[in-house]
């Protein structure tokens, strides 16, 4: 029964040119990296801010493994909570103004973990349509009734408030760059007595002040804030940003906390040392902001291209197989940019989602856009 099932549903995927596979990358969290003998420039890392691979963060990672050794050996309720994961989560609050922060090893579980811990049968949880798959998986596996509002619809958000609920929303959308209406809907919230939920996992280190994120730039605080450090902290893991009652009940009863092994402490002590650079290198956000008008200057006014406030551009190029032949020409000319299809994104919507990083030069950028350029010339005149 389960072998034909997973035939099936592996032809069925791969009839539709929908199949995706595994690359070995020599230096993928580089600008620049090797598949086999072919060097690409890397558009398609989500370390914004350019520092997966910076020396100063490595040393502090070595630093830490000298202090603390490897692992952390057990969960955090048992032995697993060192000192290098308490002066994390102080500075977490400090820079972010909460008063506790609670770990995880990944946004994932972080999401999954305040949504099934929080929810009750009978209450209501209404999320952005366009919301990542671990918030609405979550959503519809809690015994909760969940409701979902027009993408970034404040007003549509208000007809769905039929009780007080739980509102969730990301602070940036990871597949079309553009940001929330926060204060919106934070007005909405609390006007409807709900609380809201923002997960920032694409906004942390790159939007506000000394990289707040997305709620510092909308001038708002909402009672859960999810923060990721896999994109602008350039590591892993995950905090859930609150007030002390909530963080002493998601230590209670997150169970994804509760019941998985802490992160490494040597993990922690390095992810404050890539806090404090945060706040401290405006210059890596100057970067991307100089990046950005290279990369619209060159594309603005082409069919596809799409302007945002971000480091995420995606191009939309519509049905799954111009992505993929917008990618494979990008790679030819020494790209890496990665096709987006369903049913990642809407059908009819398949793009190439391009990333900037701080680690790029203004003259990589230009030549990527000039390189879709020249390709959505070609492709129109064959059209």
């Amino acid at each position: 029964m389960f072998s034909q099932r997973i035939e099936q549903a592996l032809t069925i995927r791969q009839e539709k040119g929908l199949s995706r596979q595994l690359n070995v990358l020599e230096g993928g969290n580089q600008p620049m990296f090797c598949q086999g003998s072919r060097q690409y420039i890397n558009f398609s890392s989500n370390d914004y801010l350019g520092m997966a691979t910076e020396p100063e963060l490595i040393q502090a990672w070595k630093e830490g493994l000298d202090k603390y050794g490897a692992g952390s050996g057990a969960s955090p309720l048992v032995t697993g909570f060192s000192r290098a994961h308490a002066e994390l989560e102080q500075t977490l609050c400090s820079w972010l103004g909460y008063d506790r922060a609670i770990l995880f090893n990944s946004g994932f579980s972080a999401n999954q973990a305040v949504l099934f811990s929080l929810l009750e049968k009978g209450d209501l949880l209404v999320q952005d349509k366009l919301n990542h798959a671990s918030l609405m998986e979550a959503g519809m596996l809690s015994p909760a009734n969940m409701k979902r509002f027009r993408h970034n619809d404040p007003e549509h958000l208000n007809t769905q408030l039929s009780q007080p609920a739980l509102v969730v929303t990301e602070g940036v959308f990871s597949m079309d760059g553009d940001t929330s209406p926060l204060k919106n809907i934070k007005q909405i919230c609390d006007k409807q007595n709900s609380w809201l939920m923002v997960d920032d996992a694409h906004g942390i280190g790159v939007l506000g002040e000394e990289g707040k994120g997305s709620c510092c730039a909308e001038g708002i605080k909402p009672q859960l804030l999810i923060v990721t450090f896999g994109k602008g902290f350039g590591l892993s893991g995950a905090a859930v940003l609150c007030d002390k009652p909530t963080g002493d009940y998601l230590t209670q009863f997150a169970r994804h906390h509760v019941y998985s092994t802490a992160m490494p402490p040597a993990q922690a002590y390095a992810l404050k040392k890539a806090a404090n650079m945060i706040q401290s290198q405006q210059w890596r956000r100057d970067r991307l902001a100089e990046l950005q008008s290279a990369y619209n200057d060159t594309l603005s006014g082409l069919e596809g291209f799409v302007s945002t406030p971000t480091p995420i551009k995606p191009f939309i190029c519509g049905d799954a197989s111009h992505a993929l032949s917008m990618a494979d020409n990008l790679k030819s000319h020494g790209f890496w940019a990665t096709a987006i299809r369903p049913p990642t994104v809407p059908n009819g919507s398949a793009r190439i989602r391009i990333t900037l990083t701080a680690n790029h030069s203004p003259e990589q950028v230009k030549a990527l856009a000039e390189a879709i350029v020249q390709f959505s010339e070609e492709h129109n005149r064959e059209s």
